[in-house]
């Protein structure tokens, strides 16, 4: 599926589709692992491919998903909805930023986020955030990780973890430099951003000790 996505004569949108149509399968099994490939090919397949997802007004309509097969099946559906709410997500800060913080270039020269302006950094920061929570309140444990199917997903979540904090960790870096230039109201907004920073770090933490074991 990876080749599709990078191959000419693939339509990307009917592939897309075919996908999201799987996602709606009864089975929590069925649905998650196609969330998972959806996932693979968002991070490692060709850009048309989470660009058309975020064209779309709704990609995964799972939020009542449950799987009424059996007691796993209703328990492991909380997943299947978190993690769906996740993909939204990550296809909806594409569509505001027009970029993907999980490939955006870091760093002090080159970084996407290390060098905007202002304006565009006090709107990208809160989308950053938005989808850095969203990843975060796929809160897993020890017995739901020895799952094969939610570690496949745990995996990639990780991954993307990092590069957000990465990215995140740039904005507020450039929001700091820029600070004592700022009108007073912006930085009102600046501080807020600021203080919910030092928050996700917290956050994040946690996440990654228990990514520490499992990855």
């Amino acid at each position: 599926l990876l080749q599709c996505t990078n191959t000419e004569h693939i339509n990307i949108p009917e592939l897309a589709d075919m996908i999201i149509d799987r996602s709606l399968n009864a089975n929590w099994v069925v649905s998650f692992k196609t969330l998972v490939t959806c996932h693979h090919l968002m991070v490692y397949g060709n850009e048309s491919f989470l660009r058309y997802l975020a064209t779309r007004s709704t990609i995964f309509n799972l939020e009542e998903f449950t799987d009424k097969g059996g007691t796993q099946g209703y328990e492991m559906s909380t997943f299947v909805r978190k993690y769906s709410m996740y993909l939204n997500q990550k296809a909806y800060s594409y569509r505001n930023m027009a970029f993907d913080f999980c490939r955006a270039k870091r760093g002090k020269e080159e970084g996407v986020v290390r060098t905007m302006s202002t304006e565009k950094l006090l709107k990208a920061l809160p989308s950053l955030q938005t989808h850095l929570d969203s990843l975060l309140d796929f809160e897993v444990n020890s017995t739901i990780l020895s799952n094969g199917v939610i570690n496949s997903a745990f995996l990639l979540l990780f991954k993307d973890c990092i590069r957000l904090f990465a990215c995140y960790n740039d904005g507020i870096i450039n929001l700091l430099d820029k600070f004592f230039d700022m009108p007073k109201k912006e930085c009102k907004a600046a501080l807020d951003l600021y203080k919910k920073f030092l928050i996700k770090m917290e956050k994040v933490a946690e996440f990654l000790k228990v990514a520490e074991v499992y990855c």
